[in-house]
């Protein structure tokens, strides 16, 4: 879009943060289920290292990751843990886990999961490269249903300029 449109700017920030687009004069953002569906579905992937699963078995059930060691994220956009949120038949299911471990970065969470830590709850894409490796194992994989991934949210607009419409345009999910 920016070769085809020179006098088009585009500035992107990101974190992980709730914010307000408004208040921080922000044309638009980006958040799981929102209007302008940005991206493919998504989904969650429960995983662990092959020598952890050795040493203390495998969760049959989401119930079961209470009796093991897990590895906490916590949310930037109000602090707390992330709940691990599952889904079967039409059941949905919130899982509070507890582990020896609470961090905030994607890629440490992996880097512990790869050594034994505990088990980690990520997006499946995120986890794609350390399950290729073998890295990582998946288990609940049942429980993990797909959903709605990335989407564009932004205030009502009733006369969008060009340029903002070209890139909600240029974003907007084909698959």
């Amino acid at each position: 879009m920016l070769k085809t449109y020179p006098d088009v700017s585009v500035e992107i920030s990101i974190d992980s943060h709730l914010t307000d687009i408004i208040a921080d004069r922000f044309d638009a953002g980006v958040r799981l289920g929102e209007p302008v569906r940005i991206g493919p579905e998504l989904r969650m992937a429960v995983v662990g290292a092959p020598s952890y699963f050795a040493a203390h078995g495998r969760p049959q059930t989401p119930h079961d990751l209470t009796a093991y060691a897990c590895i906490n994220i916590r949310m930037q956009t109000k602090g707390g843990l992330y709940v691990w949120e599952f889904g079967k038949e039409g059941r949905d299911l919130n899982v509070r886990v507890e582990g020896p471990l609470v961090l905030n970065d994607i890629p440490m969470i992996l880097n512990a999961a790869s050594e034994g830590v505990g088990l980690a709850c990520v997006m499946e894409d995120q986890a794609k490269r350390h399950l290729q490796s073998g890295k990582l194992k998946r288990v609940l994989e049942d429980w993990c249903p797909q959903f709605s991934g990335y989407h564009l949210y932004y205030p009502d607009r009733r006369q969008m300029p060009l340029a903002f419409r070209l890139l909600v345009d240029a974003l907007r999910y084909k698959g």
